[in-house]
């Protein structure tokens, strides 16, 4: 069976995630989300895209793309291609590194538009790793203090009367259902074999004996890997409370 085709985009607008294979962690360390944002920034130019926005999570990316001339296939080529082979000879691996194609559904609205926007901005406090404001890897400080990296922002801010407007939307509590990125709950089983696989213990309740800093650093990469609070605290004995906290600004 062929694959389905793409929905194309009538504006040239996508929204766009890309994941790693099998909730693979896309992002080691500091460096490889800084990578990922150079190689992002330099095809993106060389395409003459527009990059509305973006938030880099453990294991998956989401973009809101403007596709200027079609050719955002090859865009999301070479980026893959470029970031797999720095990681591959990064960490020592062969191999894919992300899950199938990329996904994307088209933007076809200015009301859409800026549900996209927040939708992205809001996924680390939604994912419970911490509040939009604090977490480094999204647009949202571009934003928020107006320094140019590699967001394009005037035609968002286009669509709003001021920046502290746009901020007060992205921070506004909403319920907007966009394209996700892992809509298949993950199993009490299957999440077993990630906290015993990412955090290469033989049992989550391991982490109890952990001292504060490497308990709520494993803590915050189990959240960003998609098990929920509850499936953390049941599969680790460490009370919801801990779970939810661990990764915010105290």
């Amino acid at each position: 069976m062929g694959r389905k085709a793409r929905i194309r985009s009538s504006t040239g607008i996508y929204h766009i995630i890309t994941r790693g294979i099998s909730k693979q962690v896309l992002f080691e360390d500091t460096n490889d989300y800084y990578y990922y944002l150079h190689i992002l920034n330099k095809y993106k130019t060389e395409h003459d895209s527009k990059l509305y926005c973006y938030c880099l999570m453990s294991n998956h990316v989401h973009l809101l793309v403007h596709d200027t001339n079609g050719t955002i296939d090859c865009l999301m080529k070479q980026i893959g291609v470029s970031y797999v082979a720095y990681y591959n000879n990064k960490y020592n691996r062969i191999g894919t590194l992300f899950q199938e194609r990329y996904k994307s559904e088209p933007v076809e609205n200015e009301r859409y538009f800026k549900t996209v926007l927040r939708y992205i901005l809001q996924n680390p406090e939604k994912a419970q790793i911490c509040p939009v404001d604090i977490y480094p890897w999204s647009s949202y400080k571009e934003y928020a203090d107006n320094i140019f990296r590699i967001t394009d922002m005037a035609f968002a801010l286009s669509l709003f009367s001021s920046r502290q407007q746009l901020i007060e939307f992205v921070k506004s509590t909403a319920d907007d259902i966009c394209l996700e990125h892992n809509p298949r709950r993950i199993t009490d089983e299957e999440a077993s074999s990630i906290i015993k696989r990412e955090l290469q213990i033989k049992s989550g309740t391991i982490i109890q004996s952990y001292n504060r800093l490497e308990r709520d650093a494993a803590l915050y990469k189990l959240k960003s890997l998609g098990l929920t609070v509850r499936q953390i605290e049941r599969l680790t004995g460490i009370n919801r409370g801990v779970v939810a906290k661990a990764g915010k600004k105290s």
